[in-house]
């Protein structure tokens, strides 16, 4: 008995969703990993104990958590045959993960203007694992907007209708799980 239209997307889109969430657990623990070396790494004598994080990092988390908010209603309105609310969340989307990402640069232009360096012989190692978390999330959120950028493409293209929503849906599954993993290193930082 050959497998139905329906039924080979259902399967792929099964597979395809497993996969994507191999891939975040994967990364989810090399943060886990980071985050535990930097708990490790508070008992060296050199640690840094008043740092504080600099607000734009503040202001960057709640950009990052609207632009989960506007992907999320992008999705909802494909689902419904709405494209143009579609297309401008999809837009706002990228306009808020860009955002993000000046808020990132400015917060590290705060820390080095606070004094203090990520390399070099002013550098500590608390300021140097702060970089490497946030550097390492950014390569991610470049992916993230890499991902972004072809959910865009094939929206314009028409290739996500009502009954087809596979691309988008795993997109904003992997744009959630960035939000995510942005909050629990923000949180980790500013309580830690």
């Amino acid at each position: 008995m050959e497998m139905s239209l329906k039924e080979h997307y259902e399967k792929k889109a099964r597979s395809q969703k497993m996969m994507l969430w191999f891939g975040m657990v994967s990364m989810f623990m090399m943060f886990a990993g980071l985050t535990s070396a930097y708990v490790v790494s508070t008992s060296r004598p050199d640690w840094i104990n008043d740092f504080k994080l600099p607000p734009a990092f503040m202001v960057s988390t709640v950009i990052i958590i609207l632009s989960s908010i506007t992907f999320h209603f992008a999705k909802t309105a494909i689902q419904k045959g709405n494209r143009g609310t579609t297309s401008a969340m999809l837009a706002a989307t990228l306009v808020l993960g860009i955002f993000f990402v000046v808020c990132q640069f400015i917060g590290f232009g705060e820390v080095i203007k606070a004094g203090y360096f990520f390399t070099g012989p002013e550098s500590t190692v608390t300021t140097s694992f702060l970089y490497i978390v946030t550097v390492v999330h950014l390569a991610h959120l470049v992916a993230g907007l890499i991902v972004l950028l072809v959910v865009i493409y094939n929206h314009f293209k028409q290739k996500y209708k009502p009954s087809q929503t596979l691309g988008i849906e795993l997109g904003a599954m992997f744009w959630h799980f960035l939000d995510i993993l942005w909050v629990y290193l923000f949180l980790f930082f500013y309580f830690f």
